[in-house]
C-alpha cells in the first residue's frame, strides 16, 4: 500500500513522482526494464518558446527559469545549451512565416533574417531554396538524460520507489482507493496517475474510464556525418517553417527528421524506410549537403491528444485516477511547469501564481474538456 501510484516512469512519470515524494509516499511504475525508453530516450530536445499551441508555449515559458537554473544539486551538469533556431521558408513558404511572425508572443522572441543572414548563420542553405527566415535566438539544446534522471535522482532522494519491469495487467477500484494488479504484485492507493506515455488510453481502458483519443505518432530520426572540413557545432536548429523537415547539430553529427507523425499502435517504434528517405530528400533539397550514409537511425512516439495540448487533471468517471498525458513532442521542455502544475492538482491545491502568469490555464489542460 502508498499513497500515490503513478504509472510510466519517462519523463512525465519521473517529474510529477519527484514532486509528489515531497509530501507522499510514492510508487513509481514502468513496464520496460528502463524508464524513457518509447520517447523520453529518444528525443532531441530542444528550448524554444515559441514551438507549439497556445498552452504548449504557455508550459514552456513558465519551464524556463527551472531548466536555465535548476536546484542545487539537481543534475551534475547544465540542462540548456545555447543553440538559436531558425525557421526557413521557400518563395511559397512566406505567408506563413510572415503570419507565424506577426502572433503577439512570437514576434518579441524573433527577428527577421534575410536569406542572406539565413546563410550566414547555416552556410548549407541552398541560395536558391531560401527567400526568408525568422531567428529567435535564445532557443537552446536540452540535456534530456540530465533532466529526466535529475527527476529520477530527486524522486528517489525524497523517499520515492521505483519499480521497473512492472506492466500493468489490470486496475480495479473498490473501498478506498485503486489496486494495480502489476509485475506479479498487486499495489494499492487511493490515487492513480496515469503518466503511461503512448499506453495512456490503454491504462485508462483497463481502469475503466473512457479513452481521450490519444494518438500515439512515429517520430523518424537519422544522424549522418557533417560535411567535410566544415566546423557545425555553432549551426542552429534549422527548421521549415511548415514543418516538413528540421536539422540540427548532435555530439559531432547532424541530426535530421522528416517532422512525421504517423499514428501508431502503442509499441517499440522503428523507422521506416520511406520516412528515412523523406529526411535525405528534404534535407538535401533545402541544403548542399550530400548525404551518402547514415550513422544512425531510430524512431520515437509522440503522443498528442485530439487538440494537441497536454491533459493533466482528475478523471470525473472514476475517483483518484489522474491523467498526465498528451505531451505530444513538447514533453520534454514543458516538464518542469507541467509537473509542477499537475502535482498541486493531485494533493488538491492552487496551481502556482508563477504559472499562471505565464499563461498556464487549468481549463487549457482538464480532461474535461473533451466530454461531449
Amino acid at each position: 500500500m502508498t499513497d500515490i501510484i503513478v504509472i510510466g516512469a519517462g519523463i512525465a512519470g519521473a517529474s510529477i513522482a519527484a514532486h509528489l515524494a515531497e509530501t507522499h509516499q510514492v510508487l513509481l511504475i514502468e513496464r520496460e526494464d528502463r524508464p524513457g525508453y518509447h520517447s523520453t530516450g529518444r528525443s532531441a530536445a530542444l528550448f524554444t518558446e515559441i514551438y507549439g499551441n497556445s498552452a504548449i508555449r504557455a508550459l514552456t515559458r513558465a519551464s524556463r527559469p527551472f531548466l536555465f537554473a535548476p536546484p542545487s544539486g539537481f543534475a551534475e551538469t547544465a540542462l540548456v545549451h545555447p543553440r538559436g533556431c531558425l525557421y526557413i521558408a521557400t518563395a511559397e513558404q512566406l505567408g506563413a512565416l510572415r503570419d507565424f511572425a506577426a502572433l503577439p508572443d512570437i514576434e518579441p522572441a524573433t527577428r527577421a533574417m534575410t536569406a542572406a543572414q539565413a546563410r550566414g548563420l547555416c552556410p548549407v542553405l541552398r541560395e536558391e531554396y531560401v527567400a526568408g527566415a525568422l531567428w529567435e535566438p535564445d532557443s537552446t539544446d536540452i540535456d534530456v538524460h540530465a533532466l529526466h534522471h535529475g527527476y529520477l535522482r530527486l524522486f528517489r532522494q525524497r523517499g520515492g520507489q521505483l519499480l521497473n519491469n512492472t506492466p500493468v495487467e489490470a486496475l480495479e477500484h473498490a473501498g478506498p482507493g485503486w489496486s494495480a494488479h502489476a509485475g506479479g504484485q498487486t499495489l494499492t492507493a487511493p490515487i492513480l496517475v496515469n503518466a503511461a506515455g503512448a499506453w495512456a488510453d490503454e491504462i485508462a481502458a483497463l481502469a475503466g474510464v473512457s479513452r481521450l483519443g490519444l494518438v500515439p505518432c512515429r517520430r523518424t530520426a537519422v544522424l549522418i556525418d557533417p560535411p567535410a572540413g566544415m566546423g557545425i557545432g555553432g549551426w542552429p536548429f534549422v527548421n521549415d517553417i511548415e514543418e516538413q523537415f528540421y536539422f540540427k547539430p548532435e555530439a559531432g553529427l547532424l541530426f535530421l527528421s522528416p517532422a512525421d507523425e504517423t499514428p501508431t499502435l502503442p509499441g517499440d517504434a522503428q523507422p521506416e524506410e520511406w520516412d528515412i528517405a523523406a529526411a535525405v530528400d528534404r534535407v538535401q533539397a533545402a541544403t548542399t549537403l550530400q548525404i551518402d550514409r547514415l550513422k544512425a537511425r531510430w524512431a520515437g512516439l509522440r503522443t498528442f491528444a485530439p487538440d494537441r495540448s497536454p491533459v493533466a487533471g482528475f478523471s470525473s468517471e472514476a475517483p483518484g485516477f489522474f491523467w498526465l498525458a498528451g505531451q505530444g513532442g513538447y514533453g520534454i521542455q514543458t516538464a518542469p511547469a507541467l509537473s509542477r502544475a499537475a502535482a498541486a492538482m493531485v494533493r488538491g491545491l492552487a496551481v502556482p501564481e508563477d504559472l499562471l502568469a505565464a499563461g498556464v490555464r487549468v481549463a487549457d489542460l482538464s480532461p474535461s474538456r473533451f466530454a461531449s
